[in-house]
């Protein structure tokens, strides 16, 4: 072998070296980022994922520029605070709290605070009913009232006098195609006018409240058109509690959300005083005192008894920190980095498109090209869910409601709009979903 012969030897000994370093360097940071590997696809995560979440791990400097334009946001609306956290294929890049949690306490906000959801409770509920399609607990086509209907009693029966009603299902209510209008205002918000109508002692449950609504003439045949209806999704929470045997709370938090990994979603409750630990405190768009819901008489905050949003259950109940959302979303998108809770067929049920009907079950809007969106609007907070065809998700959560209501998620949307498109390529190539 001739000298020639050997460096050349040598020459491709030391290419094969350097290629397989690559190719180790690779696989390695392949294992750091967002990616979704097979082999990761059951691993279980601990119930305390979200507790080594801080502010100081999104401390990323090729995103302060994002950070301080998302400051001036929630200072030109006069939010006090908002949390935000980022997904990319199941991983978390991001999750990070801006402004003040509780501004009297001094407490900043950070990405462990708990906010109330709104009507992003709404999905909630809506992967909730599919989990008890798959167990054979109930179908879609179920029936709602009547003898053969999952609330079939007699108190319920005989204070139909739309006959329309007997004819409603489950899927029905997950549509908002129910057919319950708004004439008499929404039963879930007018507590204290249905007690002064009524000459109620005291607020009705959410079971009587149902036998004082049924007696009314719905706006529509059931499935022949489209109107919002919280009272449509309370009803589903008590479906679940009939079927299940179990309160709403109890169920859901067993079979959805800790099998989704969620451990922090918790009751919403009406006052300060009765906060959950990690709550926030909430702001409304302005000081004005307002009766309280049960009508007592008593002026109260807006936010703090205006209204009786742990009533709302699986319409408007729930709380959760913007990571443990987003957490919830992930194991409802098929992919694989994080196990999924429904099967593909579920998940495509959940968001179906219609050229003539862009509102999907528990979604608040699907479109043609997969982007699925979830708002919610009280007083006290706005919330916003945009899951992207490309797999990443935006997660806002604010602590403040702001005087434009519910036409504020428009503005978190061009917000979320403007930020990915500057930002979405600087974000750290990380899951924090996995400590």
């Amino acid at each position: 072998m001739t000298r020639k012969d050997i460096r050349k030897g040598v020459t491709w000994i030391m290419i094969l070296v350097s290629a397989c370093s690559v190719a180790i360097f690779t696989l390695a940071w392949r294992h750091r980022d967002e990616v979704t590997p097979a082999e990761l696809a059951d691993v279980e995560l601990t119930p305390n994922w979200a507790d080594s979440l801080t502010n100081e791990k999104s401390d990323y400097a090729p995103l302060h520029k994002m950070d301080r334009e998302i400051e001036r946001f929630i200072g030109r609306w006069n939010i006090k605070g908002m949390s935000l956290a980022v997904t990319r294929h199941d991983s978390l890049l991001y999750a990070k709290g801006y402004g003040m949690a509780d501004a009297e306490a001094g407490d900043r906000m950070t990405p462990r605070h708990i906010l109330r959801l709104a009507s992003a409770s709404k999905l909630v509920t809506a992967i909730a009913i599919m989990r008890l399609k798959e167990q054979g607990r109930l179908r879609l086509d179920s029936k709602v009232f009547g003898p053969d209907g999952i609330l079939n009693d007699t108190a319920y029966t005989n204070a139909i006098n739309d006959r329309r009603l007997f004819d409603l299902t489950v899927d029905h209510l997950l549509q908002h195609k129910g057919g319950f209008g708004m004439g008499a205002g929404d039963p879930m918000f007018n507590t204290k006018d249905i007690i002064a109508a009524k000459g109620l002692d005291e607020p009705p449950t959410n079971e009587e409240l149902v036998s004082i609504v049924l007696p009314r003439r719905i706006a529509f045949t059931p499935g022949q058109g489209f109107r919002y209806s919280n009272f449509g999704y309370m009803l589903l929470s008590l479906v679940i509690e009939r079927v299940t045997g179990e309160s709403y709370w109890d169920y859901v938090s067993r079979d959805v959300l800790h099998p989704a990994g969620c451990y922090g979603f918790r009751p919403a409750t009406n006052y300060y005083a009765d906060r959950h630990d990690g709550e926030v405190r909430y702001y409304g768009p302005d000081t004005v005192a307002v009766e309280e819901w049960n009508g007592s008489g008593r002026m109260v905050e807006r936010v703090y008894g205006g209204s009786n949003v742990n009533g709302l259950v699986g319409a408007g109940g729930w709380l959760a920190s913007a990571p443990d959302l987003a957490r919830l979303v992930a194991a409802v998108d098929k992919y694989p980095h994080v196990k999924n809770i429904l099967s593909g067929e579920s998940i495509d049920s959940l968001t179906s498109y219609a050229k003539d009907d862009r509102r999907s079950r528990g979604w608040s809007e699907v479109d043609e090209h997969g982007k699925w969106r979830r708002t919610g609007t009280l007083s006290s907070t706005h919330t916003l869910v945009e899951r992207f065809p490309n797999g990443e998700c935006w997660v806002l959560i604010t602590n403040s409601g702001v005087w434009t209501g519910h036409n504020f998620s428009r503005e978190m949307t061009g917000l979320v709009s403007r930020l990915r498109a500057a930002y979405s390529g600087s974000m750290p190539r990380r899951d924090l979903f996995r400590p």
